[in-house]
């Protein structure tokens, strides 16, 4: 599913803002799409958690094969997740995450606002702030997350608007100004600009 703001987006930010402008045309015909439920979304992110992305498509492909189709149940009833490639603690924060959902804890996340979805997701274990705003960019589709702390925004941002030299966060923030309400899509064509590659959660 392609946001439905995907357009207008592109628009208003290529007005506004001549680095984006051309980011935006150097990569046509792509952008952002959410592929999966939000608990496979999430299960993913503690997947890929602190391994290459190589490395997390192979357990992911792993845990595939363990439960056929990753859903709360099927993660709770599985007793070989560590022969999947998984760390114990990963296996824990599944776990955990799993019965959040099963609980029916997360029921209401496509009825909160983005800060209540970060406070909710970063009460399960494993997942901290940088995940939840790369959940609300990848899964929830919400237009204006500004993902600060990410290494490579923070990196982009530097290269694009300061010559490569590090930047102050106060400095970024006042970049992204202009952006919204639109800073996913911001974001999205900075990470293209390291990487033409679409990410996908």
């Amino acid at each position: 599913m392609i946001p439905s703001y995907w357009e207008k987006a592109k628009c208003e930010l290529s007005c506004r803002d001549e680095v984006l402008s051309s980011l935006i045309g150097r990569y046509p015909g792509i952008s952002l799409v959410r592929r999966a439920d939000s608990f496979s979304t999430l299960a993913r992110s503690i997947v890929g958690q602190q391994i290459s992305v190589k490395a997390a498509d192979s357990v992911w492909g792993r845990l595939v094969n363990a439960v056929a189709t990753v859903t709360p149940e099927s993660i709770l009833a599985c007793e070989n997740l560590r022969e999947c490639g998984l760390s114990g603690r990963k296996v824990e924060y599944l776990q955990d995450l799993a019965l959040h959902f099963e609980n029916g804890k997360l029921d209401d996340l496509s009825a909160m606002e983005d800060d209540e979805i970060v406070k909710a997701l970063t009460q399960i274990r494993g997942i901290g702030q940088w995940t939840a705003e790369m959940f609300l960019i990848f899964q929830a589709l919400r237009p204006d997350i500004f993902p600060i702390d990410d290494l490579g925004l923070q990196r982009a941002i530097s290269l694009h608007y300061n010559a490569g030299n590090p930047m102050k966060k106060g400095e970024m923030r006042e970049i992204s100004e202009p952006w919204k309400p639109w800073r996913s899509v911001a974001t999205w064509y900075l990470w293209r600009s390291l990487d033409p590659v679409p990410v996908e959660y």
